[in-house]
This record gives C-alpha cells, sequence and structure tokens, in this order.
C-alpha cells in the first residue's frame, strides 16, 4: 500500500508558476506509476499527466501539455508537477494517485489517492 500527501497548492496570478509536490510512504513506491489529476467544482475529476515507475515515460492531458511537466525522485518518495504558463481554468482541486498500471487516464482505475491541494488562478 502506499500512502499521498499532496502540497503545494495555492492562489496565483494568471501566467504565473507553481509546483505541486506528492509524498508517499511505503517501501514499494517504486513500484507504482503516479499521476496528477484534478476537479473543479461541479466538474468530473480529470486526468492531467502521468508518470511511469522508472520515470522513463510520461503522458498529458491535452490542456496542459507544453506547460506541465511530471517528474519523480524514487529516492525521496516523491512525484511532482510544475505548472507554468498558468490559467484561470487550471483552476482546482489537485490530486496525487498512485496506481501498479502506467498511462492510466480514468480517475476510477486509481486505488491510492492524496486528499488533494488547492490550486486558484486569478485573471
Amino acid at each position: 500500500q502506499v500512502q499521498l500527501v499532496e502540497s503545494g497548492g495555492r492562489l496565483v496570478q494568471a501566467g504565473a508558476s507553481l509546483r505541486l509536490l506528492c509524498a508517499a510512504s511505503g517501501r514499494t513506491f517504486s513500484s507504482y506509476a503516479m499521476a496528477w489529476f484534478r476537479q473543479a467544482p461541479g466538474k468530473e475529476r480529470e486526468f492531467v499527466a502521468t508518470v511511469s515507475w522508472s520515470a522513463g515515460r510520461t503522458c498529458y492531458a491535452d490542456a496542459v501539455k507544453g506547460r506541465f511537466t511530471i517528474s519523480r525522485d524514487n529516492a525521496r518518495n516523491t512525484v511532482y508537477l510544475q505548472m507554468n504558463s498558468l490559467k484561470p481554468e487550471d483552476t482546482a482541486v489537485y490530486y496525487c494517485a498512485a496506481d501498479r498500471t502506467y498511462r492510466r487516464l480514468n480517475y476510477r482505475d486509481y486505488d491510492y489517492w492524496g486528499q488533494g491541494t488547492q490550486v486558484t488562478v486569478s485573471s
């Protein structure tokens, strides 16, 4: 099993950058693919990005491609989401998720979740 705790979310202006962190506990962190999802008020949770166990492969939603970068440090049991050129439509609660299968884009497929961190982008 793995426990996840997100941090780094806050209020920023459009065009700013922000880095989210997801700290994982458990000795098997490196065996999980990791992902970021987000959920805006009144909307379904949506896929943002995912990274494979060894960080050799990544996949992004079209809405964030070229602006967001997912990475991981298995030695620190941490996954990151670097967000650049933020837009008001990026406003959401961002969740970290873990699963043993890489490139799952549907939130229903993930077994482990963090509590979320709020990102608000003002115009």
